[in-house]
C-alpha cells in the first residue's frame, strides 16, 4: 500500500510542472511581462500558483489516507469482537 501512495503522490509532483494553470488577472500580468522582455517572472508565477493548486490536493489526500489507516485498525477489533459473539451465539444454539 505504501509503494501505490508514493508512486502516486510522485505521480502528482511531475503532472503538475508539465500543466500551466493560471487566472484570468495573472495571465494579463504575464504577458504584460512577457512582452517586456522579462519571461524569468512568469516562470515563477506558473510555478507559484501550481504550488498552490497541489497543496489542498496533498493534504485531502494525508487526511484520507490517515482516515483509512485508523478505519483499518478498528475494523480488526470489531472483526475480534463479531467472531467471539457468533460463537457465543452458536454454542447457545447447540446446546
Amino acid at each position: 500500500m505504501k509503494k501505490i501512495f508514493f508512486a502516486s503522490v510522485i505521480l502528482l509532483l511531475l503532472s503538475t510542472s508539465v500543466s500551466m494553470a493560471q487566472c484570468a488577472m495573472c495571465r494579463m500580468t504575464v504577458e504584460s511581462t512577457v512582452s517586456n522582455g522579462r519571461s524569468q517572472i512568469a516562470s515563477n508565477l506558473n510555478t507559484a500558483i501550481l504550488y498552490l493548486l497541489m497543496a489542498p490536493y496533498v493534504l485531502s489526500a494525508g487526511i484520507g489516507y490517515l482516515w483509512w489507516r485508523s478505519s483499518k485498525k478498528n475494523m480488526a477489533s470489531i472483526t475480534i469482537l463479531r467472531q467471539r459473539i457468533r460463537r457465543a451465539f452458536s454454542r447457545v444454539n447447540m446446546g
